[in-house]
């Protein structure tokens, strides 16, 4: 009587190729480019670009937060409820905290249609905002202010 052979059980193997026979994929991008960056972390690069930009001249600004919002709270006290939303704001230092700029994404977001175009409205808002914090002009805060 034959005994019939019986195939060797081996461990799957790193896989050479895939369903449809061509060979495995390579990563999508180099390690140090990241794959996804939301549209939030590209807008508060825009921001942090636009402050170290600043801070060249005006080292004071280390002590001042920077933040991004998404868009402005709803509170008619503030008195813009009638008027255009706005893309910025400042919030004086007190009890130990320091002064906020604050820059809000979505307002400038639906403002601009590129990333140049974006990179520019942002600069502006920083700009403005980091004057009234100040008590200065735009113009004084960055020389090239209103010339885009």
């Amino acid at each position: 009587m034959d005994n019939p052979v019986q195939p060797r059980a081996t461990a799957p193997g790193p896989r050479r190729r895939d369903r449809h026979g061509r060979g495995m994929r390579g990563p999508v991008a180099p390690p140090q480019v990241p794959l996804a960056a939301s549209r939030a972390e590209v807008f508060a690069d825009l921001v942090q670009d636009s402050v170290e930009r600043l801070e060249r001249r005006w080292p004071q600004l280390a002590d001042i937060d920077f933040v991004v919002l998404e868009v402005p709270r709803l509170d008619h006290k503030d008195g813009w409820h009638d008027e255009a939303v706005p893309l910025g704001g400042t919030i004086a230092a007190r009890d130990g905290r320091p002064a906020r700029v604050v820059v809000y994404r979505r307002p400038v977001e639906i403002r601009t249609k590129g990333r140049d175009e974006r990179a520019a409205l942002v600069h502006e808002v920083v700009v403005e905002q980091v004057a009234e914090l100040l008590g200065l002009t735009p113009e004084t805060v960055d020389p090239r202010y209103g010339e885009d």
